[in-house]
């Protein structure tokens, strides 16, 4: 068995969780590889300890490395595991020791208890396909961004005073001029997201869509839209301001008027394990408390 970890450098409050689950691993004969900046992080709060973890530290995942991997954060920090991992077509574990944690499988608490549930992985998880969003746009292969977005893509002002326009098609059709603060393209996963808060659906992770949703629209006739994910959409930014930002699940670059966006469905998903003893609809009643008593 082997197992890649990535984590936010924010462990303090879990290290007793960490270390029994690196030494349960250890001791199981797992072959444990650690992003470069988790372990130098866990090797400044536990450097006794750690010196007695054998495992692989890497910046980059190579292939055939691991057959899990292991995300130690919030849902932010699985947005970049799932980066990290890209097209490997590794599932992710997602640990919360963040706040909401959509996308996470177990709470920190549960930690230890890994290394023992993944000789039985099978019966314990189920592998769910996501589909991503890819991103073609001039300045974001200057930039060297990871075209891809799990969550969504964000299409914002980048003067705080004015507002946006958003020329957007579907396929060679046009479907509107939006004038808002910005424009949210999201997955089904990423509609608990940003896209939740300007007020979109709440969408099943199983469907093949995207979610356009404008953010403080100077109409209120333009609404959140789902549409099918088979066609691009393209987006021709302008506005008073030269340039707008482009945010790719938080990866962000600046983007000139007038400069084609185009966003289609990824060649490849990630790959996210969740218990088979939940479902997205427990997620729900159980992330936004619609099971709570009044």
């Amino acid at each position: 068995m082997r197992i890649a970890i990535y984590g936010s450098r924010r462990q303090h409050d879990s290290l007793a969780e960490v270390s029994a689950f690196l030494s349960d691993a250890s001791r199981r004969g797992i072959e444990l590889t650690i992003h470069r900046k988790l372990f130098k992080h866990l090797r400044e709060e536990m450097p006794a300890f750690m010196s007695g973890i054998a495992c692989r530290v890497v910046d980059e995942l190579g292939d055939s490395v691991a057959d899990y991997a292991v995300s130690l954060g919030g849902d932010g920090t699985f947005l970049r595991t799932a980066a990290w991992v890209g097209s490997r077509m590794i599932p992710i574990i997602g640990v919360n020791t963040g706040h909401l944690g959509y996308l996470a499988a177990l709470d920190i608490a549960d930690l230890p208890l890994l290394p023992e549930v993944l000789g039985r992985a099978s019966e314990t998880f189920r592998i769910e396909h996501r589909s991503l969003i890819e991103v073609e746009c001039e300045a974001v292969r200057e930039k060297g961004l990871w075209p891809y977005a799990l969550n969504e893509v964000a299409v914002m002002k980048e003067e705080s005073a004015s507002m946006i326009v958003a020329e957007t098609w579907i396929g060679d059709e046009s479907l509107a001029e939006y004038r808002a603060d910005g424009l949210i393209v999201c997955t089904p996963t990423g509609s608990t997201a940003y896209n939740l808060s300007v007020g979109g659906p709440l969408v099943d992770p199983e469907l093949d869509v995207h979610v356009i949703s404008p953010i403080a629209c100077h109409s209120l006739a333009m609404r959140p839209l789902v549409v099918g994910s088979r066609r691009p959409l393209r987006i021709l930014p302008g506005g008073r301001a030269p340039f707008v930002r482009l945010a790719i699940d938080g990866r962000s670059v600046p983007v000139a008027n007038g400069e084609e966006i185009v966003l289609r469905r990824a060649p490849f998903p990630t790959l996210v394990a969740q218990l088979r003893s939940r479902t997205f609809t427990d997620t729900l009643r159980h992330k936004l408390h619609w099971a709570d008593e009044a």
